[in-house]
């Protein structure tokens, strides 16, 4: 197994404030104990060639991979145009996942938009995902749909956020090219064993998030799911270093390790700075090597 991390302690001064570019945060994480960096799609100042050639240049000189771009492609849109536009615009994230040495790209169901039924949801989004599978066959680029909570800047939750939809969706689409992507800390924002969730998919696993959550003092998972639709992650959630959280770790590995993964995990963690980057890598680095 090999390791890399997600800034999500970064993230608004990447994508929204650009105060931050992501060749700040390539030399950052090279002073961290990781073998990789993810990026997610608002990362990219632009999708220029030039500017792709600078990133990835960025990346050999710092000795990093970049394993998967994480992207929230949006499947639930009412409008079949738009959704065709969230089509075309995941391929183009497999281009570049692929221009950056990446094996795998993110992809998510949509919003959980309440005017969207479930049934209607899931044809939709089993449509989408077919319609990518050729183009990442064709870029060796595998898919891997994760078990998510909310992109930060949608305005609904995941629209397969519960296990039940997520696993309809993975199930209708039995293909090499596309993958689970397991996060514990999502099944638990959901109110669902993420262990009872990794039993059902270890053997669809092809990334990981290793994430760690704590509710702040006097507040409860039942409070979180009413606040749900508020921007953003609700306010009474906390991140923190992986391994003191709520997450059985050890128990994770061995699951993934029975199930014969060999593949990365990353720290989506250190909301506090990027020393509890380095702490998650820390934690972690003896479970992967066991």
């Amino acid at each position: 197994m090999k390791l890399a991390a997600f800034p999500k302690c970064f993230m608004d001064h990447i994508v929204v404030e650009r105060s931050m570019s992501l060749f700040d945060w390539i030399a950052m994480a090279a002073d961290l104990p990781i073998e990789g960096v993810e990026f997610h799609h608002g990362f990219f100042e632009t999708l220029e060639a030039n500017y792709l050639e600078r990133v990835r240049s960025a990346l050999e000189g710092r000795g990093l991979a970049m394993p998967m771009l994480c992207c929230s492609p949006d499947f639930t849109k009412p409008d079949p145009g738009e959704r065709r536009q969230e089509v075309e615009r995941e391929k183009r994230m497999i281009d570049v996942s692929a221009f950056l040495g990446g094996g795998y790209c993110r992809v998510l169901s949509g919003q959980r938009r309440p005017e969207v039924s479930r049934e209607q949801g899931i044809r939709w989004v089993v449509e989408c995902i077919r319609e990518l599978l050729d183009h990442a066959a064709e870029k060796r680029v595998v898919l891997a749909m994760e078990n998510h909570y909310k992109d930060n800047y949608w305005g609904h939750p995941e629209f397969a956020q519960k296990r039940d939809v997520y696993l309809e969706i993975l199930n209708q689409i039995q293909s090499p090219w596309l993958g689970a992507q397991y996060d514990p800390s999502n099944a638990l924002l959901a109110g669902e064993d993420p262990i009872e969730l990794l039993e059902r998919v270890s053997h669809r696993v092809v990334t990981v998030h290793a994430s760690d959550r704590y509710l702040k003092p006097g507040h409860t998972l039942e409070e979180l799911r009413s606040s749900e639709d508020s921007v953003g992650y609700a306010a009474i959630l906390s991140h923190g270093v992986v391994g003191k959280g709520l997450n059985d770790y050890p128990r994770i590995f061995g699951i993934l390790r029975q199930a014969g993964y060999r593949g990365w995990i990353s720290i989506e963690d250190g909301v506090n700075g990027l020393e509890e980057i380095r702490a998650s890598a820390e934690f972690l680095r003896p479970l992967m090597q066991a």
